[in-house]
């Protein structure tokens, strides 16, 4: 959530940012100052008239001190007028207070300087390409036809017991997955991040905190009766963790990360695109997610953007690292890196991680800031990654690595999987 002091000072700038991202409403840029100055001439109101009550209330208890009731009980019938115009005050402060908040709430974060200009997928910026791409035969099968070979993924199964995008994984399909979130969660601990346990359902006010509510609601699974949502991903509940929290400057950057399955109803997602494991609405994910200084933020997010490509870089898969347009970017982000691997198979590329710096944008929301040696507390930077989604990253190594043989596993992963083939 931008603040409103930001917006009332820097008013072009937001609007430039806006226009950038594409968004369709830039009045409300006009409605949130000129509300916001409403609220602020109430609050001079309610201060002026507080000073008066405080002042009167001890001019009358000197009065009755003093034996002069008389003119305390007139001052007093003064002041019952003040308390009426204070109440209803108050109340109007407390409506501005809301207006003004929902007003803001719908407002993107702005991008990065480096962000450019664009709407479409097609227009994201191409920062770099990594390896070479598989070379397959003619007779090279998509994953959801390998998946049915070696019997290691059964979609149709899913949609017997829940419906459509939720796969059930058998043998080494099942342990392959289990293999990837073990190999990621380890090399993520080696990294100094701190694994978590978290839950996977989330209130309110957490989906509210990192900007899935209202933006994403329609995408999320909600349980209706207990008031919870089924989480997208772990960055909902592992930030979380930090809401309404002051931390110490030195214990900054904060590094956690979590394997959770993650849920997406992907409404309107139709077509040969999505086949397979190429959108899936129950997948598992493993997640980093850092608090850090808002002076060293870009710097970790390029660090993350390197973790995340050691990471495909060790399974020997085909990528390219995209800087994604200003109206491409997710609601909250200020700049995403997505890393996409190239399917031979499919010939096309999947992406597999979003690394973002979100700025202030969620800790205001989530009112997570730091306290450094002056005493002064301001808001941290949030930033976070997949790292990696299991999915696409699946439907790569299935299709890339196809051999006459069976599917090899690529070394890195073979110790976790406890066998070099899908045979």
């Amino acid at each position: 959530m931008l603040q409103v002091n930001y917006i009332r000072e820097n008013r072009a700038k937001v609007l430039e940012g806006l226009t950038l991202r594409n968004f369709k409403q830039p009045e409300l840029v006009d409605e949130i100052i000129k509300t916001d100055e409403e609220r602020r001439q109430i609050q001079t109101s309610l201060d002026n008239l507080s000073a008066i009550a405080n002042s009167s209330a001890k001019q009358i208890g000197e009065l009755m001190r003093n034996g002069k009731k008389d003119e305390a009980e007139a001052l007093k019938a003064e002041t019952t007028s003040n308390k009426e115009l204070i109440k209803n005050l108050s109340e109007d402060f407390a409506a501005a207070e809301t207006k003004l908040h929902s007003l803001i709430v719908q407002l993107p974060n702005l991008p990065y300087h480096l962000v450019k200009a664009g709407s479409t997928p097609e227009e994201n910026e191409i920062v770099s390409v990594h390896g070479e791409p598989a070379a397959l035969g003619e007779k090279a099968l998509p994953h959801w036809e390998l998946t049915a070979k070696y019997d290691i993924i059964d979609f149709e199964l899913g949609t017997k017991i829940t419906g459509a995008g939720f796969p059930v994984y058998k043998g080494k399909g099942a342990r392959l997955q289990r293999a990837l979130i073990n190999f990621f969660l380890d090399h993520a601990t080696a990294e100094g991040y701190r694994e978590m346990q978290v839950p996977h359902l989330v209130n309110e006010a957490s989906g509210f905190g990192t900007g899935q509510l209202p933006d994403k609601e329609g995408q999320m699974y909600h349980v209706g009766i207990d008031g919870l949502y089924l989480i997208p991903t772990a960055e909902v509940p592992v930030t979380n963790l930090y809401r309404d929290v002051i931390l110490k400057e030195e214990e900054l950057p904060v590094k956690n990360t979590a394997y959770t399955p993650c849920f997406r109803r992907e409404a309107g997602s139709y077509g040969a695109h999505v086949r397979g494991l190429n959108r899936l609405h129950q997948f598992d994910k493993v997640e980093i997610v850092q608090v850090v200084h808002p002076d060293q933020s870009y710097e970790v997010l390029e660090n993350m953007s390197a973790y995340v490509q050691s990471l495909l870089q060790k399974l020997g898969l085909h990528y390219r690292v995209l800087r994604l347009c200003a109206g491409d970017m997710g609601f909250t982000a200020a700049m995403t890196y997505d890393m996409e691997v190239w399917s031979a198979a499919q010939q096309r590329w999947l992406e597999v991680s979003s690394v973002s710096n979100f700025e202030t944008y969620q800790s205001n929301r989530l009112k997570l800031r730091f306290k450094g040696a002056t005493g002064k507390t301001q808001l941290a930077h949030t930033l976070n990654g997949s790292a990696l989604a299991l999915p696409r990253i699946v439907a790569a190594i299935l299709e890339n690595n196809q051999t006459e043989k069976g599917i090899k596993i690529p070394e890195a992963l073979v110790k976790y999987t406890g066998f070099e083939y899908i045979d």
